[in-house]
């Protein structure tokens, strides 16, 4: 495991931290799921940026979770990438 894992492991022990944490699993979701996609399509922020209209410090704030996106707005990313945006409850 990497001390990373380890330290974050150490911290969901307390009851605060975990319990914010998971209220905020739903936001790492979606940076992970805009990294991957646009990873997966050989993209670079500004490349995506272009192809959106979205501006590449809006993209890069999506991916580092300080701005929460709109529908809208993941789906103009999903389709600059030639990708369809899908949500789910589960």
């Amino acid at each position: 495991m990497s001390e990373f894992r380890e330290h974050l492991e150490e911290l969901k022990k307390n009851p605060q931290f975990a319990a914010e944490y998971e209220r905020t699993r739903s936001e790492r979701e979606v940076m992970r799921a805009v990294i991957r996609a646009r990873l997966e399509c050989k993209l670079t922020q500004k490349e995506l940026a272009r192809r959106t209209g979205i501006r590449q410090s809006n993209i890069s704030r999506i991916e580092n979770g300080t701005s929460s996106p709109t529908v809208d707005t993941l789906a103009r990313l999903a389709e600059g990438m030639g990708k369809r945006l899908t949500i789910e409850f589960r």
